[in-house]
């Protein structure tokens, strides 16, 4: 038994077990928004974990992981490299290095997940158990780790379809569960019965789903929204001579026909601070003509800088403001910046010294009187289910985005489809407005009910839907899948100390 615990030794030389796991990483990620390829991405899981199950040697079982997550995430995040195309001249040559490292540093959660299922499973049909068990922890704990980044999940595969519906109940990382254990059955159950096995879980998922979407609908409250997605390219956004054009056409919009109970800008829509706006409010509250505005704004506090939510009200002055808290590592602020420079007295990373945006507080709801109470999210908000749990039930959510970073391929895709599963585990609708797409309205069963296509200027005037009751996932969060995650994982424990004595 103890070389099977030797993660030292490489086992039998199959070379061709090697040039598969990438390619089915790759295979998987077709699963994930805008292909969704969800037939693809199960069996290409299940060939994978058979892959893993069937190697003894630990060091080969941990190869395929890193080689296979290396595919898949390389595949399914390549548009990291987009933001450094905005000014390709600068930023360009880190491109390779900036999409190597993501593939490879998320990889390495797959690394962990296949060493700790080589060390956990006794046997082939365990093994498989124990990976599925691994990768969906690896994926929770991509929720978390280093301010967390639980982008392309393996249950991601299911947005959009009946299954996805399971979310009110477990969550984004229940659905990775389902699919990993979907797809470890065969290798752990045999073929016909793990076929079976795995028809019958996803069947009944998607059972559950239809049922839940067949069900009536909450009423539509009384309210319209207009989302206003000035399509502002990001290399030409701040441009001098065309931040006024952008800044224009949000106006165009803003005064159109109607009277709609508020006016939603994108994510940092305005070429002016909230704090030293200039004749800007003042344009912003006279096209709206007394309704209320949502604006995407930045502002500074001292040296501080803020990626802020502010609502200009009806009559010109400034109401509740909220911060974004949940920043990009990198894109936003430099992790331990302020520490950095109290350490050295190097200011250039620091947030208090004005380099990059400081946090704001934490996730709040805001009470816009006759609109009700509003969770704001700003873009990269949306992707942490964690940070929609408040101790207020908002009766919506907002999010304002800028996904011009992200490219026009895979990226704002993804990024969309996430937050339509924000809807089905909260049950609550969400209205987004973003600067290049995509603007939508989605009820709280997470159906599309209206949308503005990438790259595309316009607006989408609209009732915001009713809201469900509090969803189970929104009331426990991921502590149900942890407690399960560490029962199934005591159980392999177990049976792999008794079957080494």
């Amino acid at each position: 038994m103890a070389r099977r615990l030797d993660l030292g030794r490489p086992g039998r030389r199959r070379p061709g077990r090697f040039l598969a796991a990438p390619l089915l990483g790759v295979l998987m990620a077709a699963g994930q928004a805008p292909l969704g390829f969800w037939w693809l991405a199960l069996p290409a899981l299940a060939a994978l974990t058979w892959l893993i199950a069937d190697t003894e040697a630990g060091r080969s079982a941990i190869a395929l992981g890193g080689l296979a997550g290396v595919g898949y995430f390389g595949a399914a995040m390549f548009w990291i490299v987009n933001p450094f195309f905005v000014d390709p001249a600068q930023d360009g040559w880190m491109a390779p290095f900036a999409l190597v490292g993501m593939a490879g540093g998320m990889a390495l959660f797959w690394v962990l997940a296949a060493t700790l299922a080589a060390l956990m499973g006794a046997d082939r049909r365990s093994r498989a158990i124990a990976f599925a068990v691994t990768l969906a922890a690896a994926d929770l704990l991509r929720g978390y780790i280093f301010t967390g980044l639980p982008w392309a999940l393996v249950g991601h595969i299911w947005i959009g379809t009946w299954p996805a519906q399971v979310a009110a109940l477990v969550g984004p990382v229940g659905l990775s569960l389902m699919t990993t254990l979907a797809a470890a059955a065969p290798t752990a159950l045999g073929p016909l019965r793990g076929v079976i096995f795995a028809w019958a879980l996803i069947g009944a998922a998607g059972g559950w789903g239809l049922v839940r979407l067949r069900a009536p609908d909450p009423e539509p409250t009384a309210l319209t929204v207009r989302l206003i997605q000035p399509n502002a390219a990001q290399n030409l956004k701040w441009r001098g001579d065309l931040a006024p054009m952008f800044f224009e056409r949000l106006l165009k919009h803003t005064a159109a026909p109607g009277k709609p109970d508020l006016i939603v800008w994108p994510e940092t829509s305005v070429p002016f601070l909230l704090n030293r706006p200039g004749d800007g409010l003042k344009l912003v509250a006279e096209a709206a003509h007394g309704t209320p505005v949502a604006i995407g704004i930045q502002r500074t506090e001292g040296f501080r800088a803020y990626n802020s939510l502010a609502i200009l009200n009806g009559d010109g002055t400034v109401g509740p403001v909220y911060d974004k808290h949940h920043l990009v590592p990198f894109g936003e602020y430099i992790p331990l910046g302020d520490l950095f420079w109290r350490l050295t007295g190097i200011e250039s990373y620091a947030p208090s010294r004005g380099y990059g945006y400081s946090s704001g507080p934490g996730p709040e709801v805001l009470n816009l009187g006759r609109l009700g109470q509003v969770l704001p999210l700003i873009c990269y908000e949306a992707v942490f289910p964690q940070d929609l749990r408040t101790p207020t039930r908002p009766d919506w959510i907002l999010q304002v985005t800028d996904d011009g970073w992200f490219g026009t391929l895979s990226g704002p895709y993804q990024h969309f489809a996430q937050v339509r599963l924000r809807a089905v585990e909260q049950g609550l609708p969400i209205l987004r407005a973003a600067n290049t797409g995509v603007s939508a309205v989605i009820d709280a069963k997470g159906r599309v009910l209206d949308r503005l296509p990438l790259e595309t200027e316009g607006q989408i005037d609209a009732t915001i839907p009713g809201a469900l009751p509090a969803t189970i996932y929104s009331r426990t969060g991921d502590w149900p899948v942890l407690v399960l995650l560490i029962l199934l994982a005591a159980g392999l424990i177990r049976r792999r100390l008794l079957h080494d004595h």
